[in-house]
């Protein structure tokens, strides 16, 4: 090959199983890796202080041009950058698109795709599919959550939000706290319903004791672990809530989508205790925004960090990254009746790091479909 040649390496998404992107032991043992590094500044995202989640293009509610695409629910696009130091030295971005529609077509809501670079040149060394990859590390991060934050011996954990990123978070919990014996499930619907629980009893056959709740008071009640991962509700106050009476003591609260939550009780380290995935990201969303921007950008529980800094109703310091924790700069749970809200927005570093260790691993085991880009570049 001369000094000229481009190749990359397409991944399908049965190469990626087959390179074991659903390894959940794996992925959470990859995002205790990334968040460390995060905790040591070894990263960058994109935006002005190299924290964006990514780069949303959404259409008009009304256009005057005809044939333009119109905003709905969940109707977006988006490019999320992002580098991995370390071990990785990786740059990627992830890119997707999202319709609610697409279920119509029995497609999946977002369909995504991941593209791995090099650092230095910016040649492109894989091109792989990413549904699988952002599932499993959307769950893995949560994982890491039960693995630092939850009581030593959870036994009962409860889903709220049966969906993709419920099923996910289960598999991480019941992979991670092998003590789990009950699961308590809260969805929309009987069939959501009834599958997530089939999924439990072929992944997890050990696991007999499941309820399923009418409310989400129901789900929270004797939880050990928490998890809401619906989507956000057209109207914010129809969001799922949790209040502090529903929770047992040493109760573990985790959220990847939307949640309401007293701000007395969050605000109140006697009574709580509030840990992050990366609060930079929250903050760099909530800049410039009214208050409380939950209602102007997004009603994500990091949001809710946000604002309560920001209004001067806590301190920064009383928000923990869990980095910091991995880290041991910041202690973690300081007791087993402490409760610990623990906040998920999601990031493109996460999926670097898991779409790199596959990538190696296609490497290794000859997975894949090697592709040229040119033999010479026709403009240099």
């Amino acid at each position: 090959m001369n000094e000229q040649e481009v190749n990359f390496l397409y991944l399908s998404e049965a190469d990626l199983i087959e390179a074991g992107v659903q390894d959940m032991a794996g992925c959470i043992d990859t995002m205790e890796e990334l968040f460390s590094l995060m905790s040591k500044g070894d990263y960058m995202m994109g935006g002005p202080n190299g924290n964006e989640h990514g780069i949303k293009m959404r259409f008009p509610e009304h256009s005057e041009i005809k044939g333009m695409p119109l905003d709905k629910p969940d109707y977006r696009f988006v490019a999320m950058p992002a580098y991995v130091g370390g071990p990785y030295k990786m740059c990627g971005i992830k890119c997707y698109g999202s319709n609610q529609e697409n279920r119509k077509k029995e497609l999946p809501r977002s369909i995504l795709m991941i593209t791995l670079m090099d650092y230095v040149s910016g040649v492109p060394l894989a091109y792989m599919s990413a549904n699988e990859i952002s599932a499993i590390r959307t769950g893995a991060v949560p994982g890491l959550g039960a693995r630092y934050l939850s009581v030593k011996e959870p036994k009962t954990a409860a889903i709220i939000g049966p969906g993709v990123m419920g099923r996910t978070a289960i598999d991480a919990f019941l992979t991670e706290k092998p003590s789990i014996t009950k699961v308590k499930v809260k969805g929309r619907s009987q069939s959501g319903i009834d599958g997530f629980i089939d999924y439990c009893r072929e992944r997890f056959p050990k696991v007999t004791d499941f309820e399923v709740c009418a409310t989400d008071e129901e789900a929270c009640r004797d939880a050990d672990i928490v998890y809401f991962g619906t989507t956000n509700a057209p109207v914010f106050e129809d969001n799922p809530r949790v209040e502090e009476s529903w929770l047992k003591p040493g109760a573990l609260v985790m959220s990847t989508s939307a949640l309401l939550v007293d701000d007395g009780f969050m605000s109140d380290k006697t009574r709580c205790k509030l840990i992050s995935d990366n609060y930079k990201m929250y903050e760099g969303w909530g800049v410039g925004q009214e208050l409380p921007t939950q209602k102007t950008v997004s009603s994500l529980i990091g949001m809710k960090f946000y604002d309560l800094v920001a209004s001067g109703q806590i301190a920064r310091e009383d928000i923990t990254d869990i980095g910091d924790i991995i880290n041991g700069y910041a202690p973690g749970r300081d007791s087993e009746d402490q409760i610990i809200i623990y906040a998920v927005g999601g990031m493109p570093t996460e999926d670097v790091a898991w779409g790199s260790k596959l990538y190696h691993t296609a490497l290794e085991k000859n997975i894949g479909t090697p592709l040229m880009l040119w033999d010479k570049p026709a403009i240099a």
